[in-house]
Formats: C-alpha cells, structure tokens, sequence
C-alpha cells in the first residue's frame, strides 16, 4: 500500500440478538457527527489464531424480566438494568471473551478500511479474495468492477463473522444511495445473493438502511419480502413513526445527538417542546417512538444509542436495546445495587405505559414523504446530512483503496 496510510479509527456497529423470546440482531455503526470511539479491541478467532486489532461495538445478550421492577438486594447494577432492556456496550476492549463474548456484528466501510490497514487480519484473506474474484476481473467498466469488488468484500467478511458470532451480522447500504429506493433495493438483493453463495441464511442478516424517506421506503419493500432491515439516522418523531409504519426490524435512535444538538442550536419546535416540558429531548424521543410503537401494534424494536451516562441508561429501561459506553458499562459492573440506591430500579417504558400515552391528531397520521419531510426539524435535517456525508466519505474511500491495491499481491 505504499505511502498510502489508513485511520485505524474503526467502527463496527453491532447487531442484536432479540430480548426473551425472539432472536433479533441490529446494529450500531452510528457515527457522523458525534465523538468517535478510538479504543481498540483484539478478537481470538476459533477460525485462526491470528489477532486483530481494531475499534468495534457489538452487543451482548442479557435476560430481561417481565416484572416492573426487581429485588436489587444483592446484584449489580449492570444485573439490574439488564432484567430490563438488553444492554449493548458501545466500544469494548475485547481481549477478555469471558467477560465480553461478542454476540454479533456489522460489515461496514469504516472496517474493509481498518482490515486493509492491517496485514495480519483474520479477514484479510477474506477482502483478497474478493479483489480476485474471476466474476468481478471480467467486468470492463472501471466503476462496475469497483464496486463488484466492494459487494465481494462485504459479503465475505460477513460470512467470515457469521461463524464467529452468534447473532446476526448486519450489512451496511451505500450511504451515496440513500435517496434511491430502487438502488437501495439493488444493492442489498446483490449483497443477499452473495451472502447465499456463502451459504448464510437471511435470517442471520440485517441491512442498515438510513432513514431518509427513499431509504424507509426500500426497507418497507424489503421488509414485505422477508428481509430484515435496520433503519439508522433517527432523529425525529416523524422518521420514527414513518419506520415502524414501513415495518423495518430495528429503529435506531441518538438519544446524546440530538442533545448536542439541541445545546448548540435552537429553532426545532420538536426539541423545544421537551425542554419546555422539562425533558432532555434524546430521551423524549426514544420514549414517545417506543410508546407509539408498542401502542399501535408496530413490530418494530428500538434501540437507544449515544447514551452518555447512567442516567440516561435509568430513564429509559425497557426499551429494546440500549447502547451504552464502556465506561458506563464499567461503572455498572462495579456498583452493587442496594435498595436504598439513589437510583430506582424501574422499568420505565412499557407496552402498559405505552398504552396510556397520547398522541396528536397529526401524529397519527399514514406518513408519506411529504408529510415525513415537512415535519423533520432543522436537528433531524442536519444530523441526517451530517451521518450521510460522513458514510458517504467512508464508503468513497473504500473504492479508492480498493483501486490502489486490485489486484492483491500473490494471487
């Protein structure tokens, strides 16, 4: 690779396994405009004994109870919390699997970066054989052999991860198709086709999709043929509504995102309705999207991610999935709940409570891209652009790497 040196700075957002009784995996590659994790992890793989090292979020399963609360005489808060919602550390130093074991994964651009970056990777093997594939060589237009390369890549290091974890592996979509509902659809029937190839089943895959209307749209259709999708980049109450109308498997929202945002800026009639009810608008949204959700009936799961702190973590347990820091994870696991805790135990968000909650008449309405589009706020507007570009950016990269390198040394 030359001169040619990469930012080791790797994502991998994670997919989930279902709370109880279902198994459901999504992910959390999430990263735009907010801070970005730079602690690295290595992975000991039954498949090799080699080490990779690279920056990765996955998830771990936890039991929840169906109690409202739970007797926290003896047991730490990580125990507590964890009867509620499935609790997803956000960055983990993975060297300790008793501890951490992995459950599930996503194949992003930011990682195809981090393995090329690396000449000692598990998966290393896996990317040169896709930059040697015989279907992809023939193809003599530069850009569609390119991005035949790119699918090759993305298919073979999720299969690799399929045998690694038990949960899903979800498969992030060109962030550059976002507003093309028919090359969304595309892209992911390629990528389920190589993914069949490999023989990994469809339930054990997830496409991240963001959640732009063209994006909620190609989930809908997908969702209708059996495929899972993740919509990301959630930051209004339309987007989250317009998501579980269109039935995608999970809805990803940012709670500490919308925070900053409402911190630095102002003119959002949805963030100022909050904070005129006295509520951190984060962590109003997560709870007004479950509420609808579990209300109407939707099947949609939600995630909370871009927790920043304990707090956050209590205020919203019994929504589906909570991705929290590795410090807040630590803190957790180190405190021992008692039940004179400053903190209640309490599950705060339920398909009882949901039930109790009131909507306006124009929130109930069938979302369509005009009325989605006009109801999104200046915060949803410039954080979905903000999350667009900067994946768009990662996934432009891959391309130009791939193009230095094709063909792999020793093939």
């Amino acid at each position: 690779m030359g001169a040619y040196r990469l930012n080791l700075n790797l994502k991998m957002s994670l997919t989930l396994q279902t709370p109880s009784s279902t198994t459901l995996s999504s992910a959390s590659s999430i990263h735009s405009t907010t801070r970005r994790s730079t602690s690295y992890f290595s992975i000991r793989s039954t498949l090799s004994p080699k080490t990779i090292r690279c920056n990765s979020r996955r998830s771990y399963p936890q039991t929840r109870a169906s109690a409202s609360s739970i007797n926290i005489a003896s047991t730490t808060e990580l125990d507590a919390v964890s009867a509620f919602s499935e609790i997803v550390p956000d960055t983990v130093v993975f060297d300790d699997f008793e501890k951490f074991p992995p459950t599930a994964a996503t194949v992003s651009s930011s990682l195809l970066l981090g393995i090329c970056g690396l000449p000692d990777t598990i998966f290393r093997n896996a990317v040169e054989m896709a930059l040697a594939d015989s279907e992809c060589y023939g193809i003599e237009n530069p850009n569609a052999r390119v991005s035949c390369f790119v699918n090759k890549a993305f298919a073979n290091v999720g299969s690799d991860l399929a045998k690694l974890v038990p949960g899903r592996v979800s498969t992030e979509v060109d962030a550059r198709l976002a507003y093309d509902t028919h090359a969304i659809i595309r892209k992911v029937h390629d990528l389920l086709k190589l993914y069949n190839d490999s023989n990994v089943p469809p339930e054990r895959l997830l496409f991240k999709i963001p959640s732009t209307w063209q994006g909620i749209e190609a989930a809908r259709l997908l969702e209708s043929e059996g495929i899972q999708t993740h919509l990301t980049f959630v930051y209004s109450f339309a987007q989250a509504a317009a998501a579980a109308q269109a039935g995608a498997s999970v809805i990803q929202i940012f709670v500490g995102r919308i925070r900053d945002w409402a911190r630095n800026h102002s003119g959002d009639a949805e963030i100022e309705s909050a904070q005129l009810r006295g509520e951190d608008p984060g962590l109003a949204l997560v709870t007004k999207a479950y509420n609808y959700i579990h209300k109407y009936g939707h099947k949609s799961k939600l995630m909370a991610a871009a927790v920043r702190n304990k707090q956050d973590l209590f205020s919203l347990l019994g929504v589906d999935y909570i991705i929290a820091p590795l410090k807040v994870l630590q803190s957790l696991k180190e405190s021992v709940a008692s039940p004179d805790e400053k903190y209640s135990f309490v599950r705060r968000l339920s398909p009882q409570s949901a039930a109790m909650y009131q909507f306006r008449e124009e929130e109930l309405v069938q979302w369509d891209h005009d009325s989605m589009v006009n109801a999104m706020g200046p915060a949803a507007v410039q954080l979905l652009a903000a999350g667009l570009d900067g994946h768009a950016d990662q996934a432009k990269r891959v391309e130009n790497l791939f193009e230095k390198i094709w063909p792999p040394p020793n093939v």
